[in-house]
């Protein structure tokens, strides 16, 4: 949109409406002011680009399995290996009771919003430091960058799913009634990934150090998550601290859904206000970051 400037009834200039700012042309010079469409107006600029989004996301994929012996049976090697290590330590080591579901099924079914969670939070937290080349270079949005990754890790996030069904049917194990439910708390993780994916590729900028904790606070969340154990298990008193790990309620609401059982524990809808929180932060900070992005990297 082309605006007109008047001083009295002589035209002195005019500007033109850029993502990110206003270009005023005032006597025969270009000024890049400050300004232009807000933060309220961001979601429509995404869906603008939501063509470069796919695209993003298709290269994502190529690239993560080119050049690779196995190809896309990495994506189920990972969660295997994880899955045969925490079924002996917490199934024949420990021996933590899962009830009439065997534990590599109880344990499964635990990885499924786990293992979309630490994916997306991995490859949305470095993704920017990846593509700073681009960054620097031309204008769109930036968020489309960890967005990107939301699609890319759904597909390792089917094949879990798709495993999960063949060891039920191998195991005789029956889906839930809850099923449902499933897509809600699909949708809660796709959320906490993002949030955390966001939250860190828009630190990363600024700390290089994160590219470094990230790793470590995902293998401590492995544990610190009722993957291989109920969060029954977890005593009363530390209830409460516990669901404040968002993936706690995901993950067993997950499960649940899947396999049925008990009813929720009334903390679960704590960690689902935890992401909500993590998610509109995570936003507003990156939409913060974004000014000055370019010169950072």
């Amino acid at each position: 949109m082309i605006y007109q400037y008047f001083w009295g009834n002589t035209r002195c200039g005019r500007g033109i409406d850029v993502p990110g700012g206003v270009i005023v042309q005032k006597m025969s010079k270009t000024i890049i002011e400050a300004g232009g469409p807000g933060f309220q107006m961001r979601w429509k600029e995404l869906w603008q680009y939501r063509e470069l989004l796919w695209m993003l996301a298709w290269r994502d994929f190529r690239v993560k399995y080119a050049q690779t012996f196995l190809g896309l049976s990495w994506a189920i090697l990972n969660p295997l290996l994880t899955l045969l290590i925490l079924t002996f330590v917490f199934g024949t080591v420990v021996g933590v009771d899962t009830g009439d579901i065997p534990h590599p099924v109880y344990t499964l079914a635990g990885m499924c919003g786990w293992t979309y969670f630490s994916a997306l939070t991995a490859s949305a937290g470095g993704s920017i430091i990846s593509y700073q080349q681009i960054v620097k270079k031309i204008y769109f949005p930036r968020l489309l960058i960890p967005l990107s990754k939301a699609i890319t890790c759904f597909i390792d996030f089917a094949v879990i799913l798709l495993c999960l069904a063949l060891l039920m049917l191998l195991y005789g194990v029956s889906p839930s009634g809850n099923l449902l439910y499933l897509p809600l708390f699909i949708l809660m993780a796709l959320l906490a990934g993002l949030s955390a994916g966001i939250w860190m590729s828009a630190l990363t900028i600024r700390f290089r150090d994160f590219q470094h904790i990230t790793p470590l606070l995902l293998r401590l969340g492995l544990y610190a998550t009722p993957i291989a154990y109920p969060a029954s298990a977890v005593p009363e008193a530390y209830q409460m601290i516990f669901f404040l790990n968002p993936l706690a309620g995901i993950v067993e609401g997950m499960r649940w859904s899947l396999l049925g059982g008990d009813a929720l524990p009334s903390h679960t809808y704590l960690s689902f206000a935890v992401v909500l929180l993590l998610f509109v932060s995570s936003i507003f900070y990156f939409h913060k970051v974004e000014r000055s992005m370019a010169d950072i990297l």
